[in-house]
């Protein structure tokens, strides 16, 4: 029989069913404690569309004005650039392993002379150029670089580069270009597979003063290097690499400004005069008077003042320098580089605490980043800009042999082959770090010219440079142990027992062969 509706109300029926149990993650979960955790799930450009302005302009603020994104910056630069910049290695082959070092020679040796006139503006060579672009990713995300072809780049080359600054980007400019019927995201039109076809940029910088413009020029694709990080898909303009840690950044500057500020605030003011009933008409604290009428003492070392009569001095006790300023920067900046991937302390400049292991594990874990991000701009930029210099140096007759004839155009395809060396680091402990790259060539399990190409050098280089080293010493009457012929000794022979012959034994079986 079926109980009455109140009995089941009462008691619920529902409370004898068990609960169905289900697996959710528990950081989608809303409730009361997660409420305030805010996220969309919008395509990355509009995330970008809304915020790449103001993240560019805060980026520089910091890079302009805060210590640790400038240091930040620096680092990009002398990790990803280094002093030597990127050293361009040409590979041409004659045959399957064969060389073809007059055409290797001169290739490199046009090149060399073509990146102290690369740039369109004759202020900077490829070097200058490439920290320029490099140290602009923290603030910026991004770079633009103009391919300039023929007379334009005014060299023999005919092709020079413009750095374009990515605020001339019009980010304002969404929607169809008429004249293609392509779409313009932040002003980089794309096609259907938002592959790029062209970039928006203003005539001149929107905030230059009087040459401020806002007219559209557009660029075709063919004709610059549009270079950013692709973090997601059908992402079209690039990220600042400190945006993880800007605000964060912002912060702590603004603490430490008011840390500091507290620190001079307490060592100036000593304390404070104060006056009660007891004071007679007329009476001053000793001392003097500013010109807002506070009253200043003088403080000298061995000497007492005294008081008149109804006053009285408090002293001033301020919380700072405090001891927990310290730790808690410390524990800030730790964050910070965690979002910059890079060490703590190559970024605070501590190293107080740090033994050789643990920096050791931080310096290695970097380089590989660095290792990472030299590649990335070698794909991104480099490899392009050399393909498109060797076909107008081939147009141009730039390129010569020592006899002074021409590389012929119509071998661009066999000139092609080249690498990039990237800047190099010195080992952390560099004895056995060497005597363990030695051991593995020693084994055959390294080829000595991946232990170069580690090293920041070019094998072929290094054999001239030994080669040239080992006919001047030997002009010179000099012995270098280093490349000391050594003349391998020839093992024992063997008996029919296995074991090493004697002496007497050898020169017996030699009577007998005779």
């Amino acid at each position: 029989m079926k109980a009455p509706a109140f009995l089941r109300n009462l008691f619920g029926s529902n409370s004898l069913t068990k609960k169905k149990q289900t697996r959710r993650f528990q950081a989608a979960r809303i409730d009361r404690l997660s409420a305030d955790w805010i996220a969309t799930y919008s395509s990355i450009n509009e995330e970008l569309r809304g915020d790449l302005d103001r993240l560019r302009a805060r980026g520089r603020e910091l890079r302009n004005n805060n210590d640790y994104a400038r240091k930040f910056c620096g680092m990009v630069e002398t990790n990803m650039v280094g002093p030597a910049g990127f050293v361009m290695q040409a590979r041409v082959e004659n045959a399957p392993g064969k060389a073809d070092k007059l055409a290797n020679d001169a290739i490199e040796a046009a090149f060399v002379r073509w990146q102290s006139v690369c740039d369109v503006t004759g202020r900077q060579s490829l070097r200058d150029m490439c920290e320029t672009l490099v140290g602009g990713l923290p603030s910026d995300g991004e770079f633009l670089v103009r391919l300039v072809r023929g007379p334009d780049a005014r060299n023999e080359f005919n092709f020079a580069l413009q750095l374009i600054d990515v605020d001339r980007i019009d980010t304002t400019f969404n929607g169809v270009e008429h004249s293609t019927g392509n779409t313009v995201i932040m002003g980089v039109e794309v096609d259907n597979y938002r592959r790029t076809v062209a970039v928006h940029i203003f005539e001149a910088h929107p905030n230059d003063g009087p040459r401020t413009s806002r007219q559209r020029v557009r660029l075709a694709a063919e004709d610059i290097i549009h270079g950013f990080k692709v973090e997601r898909a059908e992402q079209v303009r690039g990220i600042p690499w400190m945006a993880p840690g800007m605000l964060s950044l912002h912060h702590l500057g603004g603490f430490m400004l008011a840390a500091v500020l507290a620190a001079e605030h307490g060592a100036n003011h000593f304390g404070f005069f104060t006056q009660n009933q007891d004071a007679a008409p007329g009476t001053l604290p000793i001392g003097e008077r500013d010109d807002d009428g506070a009253t200043i003492t003088t403080s000298q070392p061995g000497v007492y003042d005294t008081l008149p009569p109804g006053y009285d001095f408090k002293p001033h006790e301020s919380k700072y320098p405090n001891e927990v300023f310290g730790p808690f920067v410390k524990t800030a900046l730790q964050r910070v580089a965690s979002g910059w991937r890079v060490s703590y302390h190559a970024l605070a400049n501590d190293l107080e605490g740090v033994n050789f292991s643990s920096i050791r594990s931080g310096t290695l874990d970097e380089r590989d980043r660095w290792s990472s991000d030299q590649q990335w701009f070698i794909d991104i930029l480099l490899k392009r800009v050399r393909a498109e210099w060797m076909v107008m140096s081939l147009l141009s007759n730039a390129i010569t042999m020592p006899n002074g004839s021409p590389l012929p155009a119509a071998k661009v395809a066999k000139f092609a082959p080249h690498d990039w060396l990237g800047r190099r680091w010195e080992w952390v402990d560099p004895l056995k770090d060497m005597n363990a790259r030695i051991a593995g060539v020693g084994a055959g399990l390294v080829a000595p010219q991946d232990l170069s190409a580690q090293m920041g050098r070019d094998f072929y280089d290094t054999m001239l440079k030994i080669k040239e080293a080992q006919d001047l010493a030997k002009q010179l009457g000099i012995v270098l142990p280093a490349y000391a012929m050594k003349v391998a000794t020839p093992a024992p022979k063997a008996t029919s027992s296995g074991r090493p012959a004697s002496v007497e034994e050898e020169n017996e079986e030699e009577e007998v062969a005779a």
